[in-house]
């Protein structure tokens, strides 16, 4: 791991566990390096700012909001997080774990809602500014699992994207496929249709394998 830090980001369809796999994995990176070696942080969010957009986003009352304007909203809240959060923590030697970045808005505004991978991706590149994860742990579920999960276990935490049509959510999912065969050495796929704990390990295994550990 170099001294500028090491970035991590957790991608995959809705109900893939990101969430609990990442806070099990930082509290075990945790133990070796100490609580403020590791940046847990989530996208859209991160900061006041990009928490803000991130209401707006997510806001039921937002069905209406044209698929480009979402796309920049989810830029523009992404590149508040590079500057005020990722960069200084790469500076500083952090490992950072991002609860989703880019891939995601390229498989759900790119693919899903239709706007062109390529073109998404582009518009992300301008707003990161080459602030890129050395690593992306991709939890592969199949997309009706994941829905299965989110109707039994976080039902009162769906947010209208949550809400798309299953061809949506298969979309999005064939668009991750397709970033991991393009990305092949940044993005690492892991099976997440088994135990929470086989998860966990295997991410693990991927990270220290990486890390050098």
């Amino acid at each position: 791991m170099t001294a500028q830090g090491f970035f991590i980001s957790f991608e995959g369809p809705d109900g893939a566990g990101k969430t609990s796999v990442m806070t099990a994995v930082a509290a075990t990176l945790a133990e070796r390096w100490g609580d403020q070696r590791i940046m847990q942080t989530r996208e859209p969010g991160g900061n006041h700012i990009a928490e803000q957009i991130r209401a707006v986003l997510f806001d039921d009352a937002n069905r209406q909001m044209d698929a480009r304007t979402e796309a920049l909203l989810f830029a523009a809240a992404r590149r508040q997080h590079v500057v005020e959060d990722l960069k200084p923590a790469l500076a500083a030697g952090q490992i950072i774990l991002s609860d989703r970045y880019v891939d995601s808005s390229v498989a759900y505004q790119g693919a899903g809602r239709g706007l062109g991978m390529a073109q998404i991706w582009e518009l992300n590149q301008y707003a990161v500014e080459n602030c890129m994860p050395q690593l992306t742990i991709y939890l592969d579920l199949p997309v009706r699992v994941g829905l299965a999960r989110i109707a039994q276990h976080r039902a009162d935490q769906v947010n209208r994207l949550d809400e798309e049509a299953l061809s949506f959510h298969e979309t999005v999912h064939a668009a991750f496929d397709q970033l991991a065969a393009q990305h092949p050495t940044r993005i690492v796929k892991v099976d997440a249709n088994q135990p929470q704990a086989a998860v966990v390990a295997a991410v693990l295994a991927v990270i220290k394998a990486r890390l050098g550990l």
